[in-house]
This record gives structure tokens, sequence and C-alpha cells, in this order.
């Protein structure tokens, strides 16, 4: 069969390169066509079975209300586009992954043209935005969501959809079952033997600009402190040197920078500075005390105020209603309430563990592995009835 797959960032590219993988497994002659980046474009090159890549995500990847108006008409281009190649290419099946401000613009083209339509990872309608479930519901033929806190949320708009598990699991497991040693991480990325916190900025150049003053503000405040300390910045692989050399200025003694090692930089850090969205989960699935710290110019965050309905911003406190981790937002994500986090964190045995049976308790809700696999082989038992 020919699959049509969407991934608009990031997030959609690691989750749709893990659902490739279980397409090919589990329809050995599949085709594949995507939008995507370079981990989606890996896995068609593994098996080359397909058309290959259409567009790189990292071309177009914008977030927030100002933002997205900014960019109109090049978004615009962007949709027509994909509206073109599907009709040309005559596909099986539409599958698009997260993504909404786009993929709703697709779902409704797909719908519209004769075309099954699957959405994989749903829109956080549950979040904001409450009335696209209404569009959700005429134009996709199959819902496949990742949380076991939106059960609740589509049942009661009686709208179909698999659970099968979440998918960052599988890739979680998969990197630290190839992971290697402290001591082999080290000397691969050249850091020095020191302890090591983590700074994740987001993939997008917005969140980067936002997002690094703060953090090495706190760096050099953290630094005057405690001089051991070393600040890895895991900058996002569809970004360059160029992007946060600015910020970097005079601090080459205790912060570095690598890129493409979100997991490895987690995984050996005392604790992680994190701003929300997938890699959150990712570190509480790793096991990594964490801060969440997020922040967008102030128009942005006023409409979002006024449109979310969800307590929590992060995917690991909202899988446990509760907060597992602080989250430190807009006025509230300030220099002192970060280093005072990153004392409790490094320092308080008893905060970390506590941190710690939370995450075990957030794992235990995901469930285990093989998510990817299950999602795939539910799209094509679907798409052979």
């Amino acid at each position: 069969m020919k699959y049509y797959i969407v991934a608009g960032e990031a997030s959609g590219d690691l989750h749709g390169s893990n659902l490739m993988k279980g397409l090919y497994k589990e329809d050995p002659q599949a085709t594949i066509r995507f939008w995507g980046g370079p981990l989606m474009d890996a896995v068609y090159k593994d098996h080359e079975n397909g058309e290959g890549m259409v567009e790189d995500y990292r071309a177009g990847a914008v977030m927030g209300v100002v933002e997205v108006l900014k960019k109109g008409p090049q978004l615009l281009r962007r949709i027509g586009r994909c509206k073109e190649d599907i009709g040309s290419w005559n596909p099986d099946v539409v599958i698009l992954i997260d993504y909404p401000g786009f993929n709703f613009k697709v779902a409704e083209y797909a719908h519209n043209a004769g075309f099954k339509v699957y959405y994989y990872i749903a829109p956080k309608v549950w979040a904001t935005r409450e009335g696209r479930v209404k569009k959700l519901k005429a134009w996709v033929d199959k819902l496949f969501i990742v949380f076991p806190f939106e059960k609740p949320f589509f049942d009661r708009h009686g709208l179909p959809y698999v659970y099968a598990g979440n998918p960052l699991v599988d890739a979680v497991e998969a990197s630290l079952a190839l992971s290697e040693s402290r001591d082999a991480f080290l000397a691969r990325t050249g850091l020095e033997d020191r302890p090591m916190i983590a700074l994740l900025a987001g993939s997008r150049s917005m969140e980067i600009g936002q997002m690094m003053p703060v953090f090495m503000k706190m760096a050099d405040t953290w630094h005057a402190q405690h001089p051991e300390y070393l600040f890895v910045v895991a900058a996002a692989p569809s970004r360059s040197g160029k992007d946060y050399e600015a910020f970097l200025s005079g601090r080459g003694e205790y912060v570095k920078t690598v890129f493409g090692e979100t997991y490895g930089a987690i995984r050996h850090a005392r604790a992680a500075v994190i701003n929300s969205g997938t890699a959150s989960l990712e570190a509480a699935l790793i096991g990594t005390p964490q801060v969440v710290g997020y922040k967008v110019n102030a128009l942005t965050a006023f409409i979002a105020r006024l449109a979310i309905k969800v307590k929590y911003v992060s995917l690991g406190n909202l899988i446990l209603d509760r907060l597992a981790f602080r989250e430190l937002l807009q006025e509230r994500l300030t220099v002192p309430a970060l280093v005072e986090e990153l004392e409790r964190l490094t320092q308080d045995d008893a905060y970390r563990a506590r941190m710690q049976a939370d995450y075990t308790e957030i794992r235990t809700l995901l469930g285990g592995s093989g998510a990817s696999e299950a999602v795939a082989r539910a799209m094509i038992e679907s798409l052979r009835k």
C-alpha cells in the first residue's frame, strides 16, 4: 500500500520515523512518501521503497500565534504544495502527525478529495480550541492517540480512537539500550569530566531566542557559586552553531554545545533545564531530574492564557495530573527561580528521590514498549478491512 505521511517538527520526525519502521515491518511492500526530517529520511533510505521526502520540516517550522501570522504566506504556499503532491501521488492513506495548524488544512483537502485520513498523535484539543473536535470528526477516518489522559476526553466527545501506548517509550528504550558509558560519551563529544547540567532551549529559532538569554544568565550566576559544574547545551539537530554562538560569548569555560546528542546530554547530566515539549517527557523516561522553563512573546502568552484550559504545560505533569517537576512560565521564569530549583535538583537527595518515584509512575501509566509497531499494525488492519 501507499502511505503519505506529514510531520512538521522535530517530535513529529521522531515519531514518524518509528511509525515508518513499523509500517515497513508490518507491510514489507509499503511505499512511503513524506514530509518530515532527517530521522524519517534515514528510515526511508534503509528501505528505499517509495518516493522519499517531499520537504524537510526544518524549512518552515514555526509556533506561536504571532510567529504564524508573520509567516502566513510561506505556510499557505507549503500547504498548497502538499495538497497538490497528495493529489498527484494518489496514496491509499494520508497519515498526519500532530502539527495541527498545517495538518488540519491537509486533512480537509484529503477527505474532500476522497482519501483515507488517519491522524497520529492527536492535536491537543483537550488543551485548547476544543471546537476542532468537530473538524476531527468531519475529516479524519481514524484517530491514534498517545496519552492515557486523552481517552476520557475523546470518549466524552464520541470520537473513536486507537490507543496503543506512547512511541516515546520505544524511542527512549532503544536509545538507552545502545547508549554508551559516561566516559565514552565524554571522549566522543570532547566534554570534560565534570558534573553536568543539560540545557534544552527548544528546536525553533524563536524558542532559542527567548530561552538562551535566560539560560546563560542563570549559567553565569550558577558558575560563580559552583565553578565545578559544566552546562551542556543540547542543541537541536535542525539548528546550526550560528543559532547559539551569540549567546555563548565569553562562556567557553563552563558552557559547551553539542548537536544531535539530546539523550546523551540528558542521561549523563545531574539535572536538566528544559523548554517543555517532548524533551521534558524524554527526561522523565530517562530519569534525569528537571525543571521546565517556558517563555514566549507577551502577545502570544496573553492569547494562550485565554485559550489554554489545562493546569500544566508539561506532558509528564499532565499524565500524572500533578506536578512531578516545577514549571517556571513567563514572568516566573527568572534567574533566581532557576538557580533555586537547580540547588534542590542537584543537592537535595530526598527531592530527587520523590521526582524519580513520580517518573516511575509516569512510565507505568504510559505502558510498555511496542507502541509504534502496534499503531502501524492497527493502521494496516484498518486499511485492509
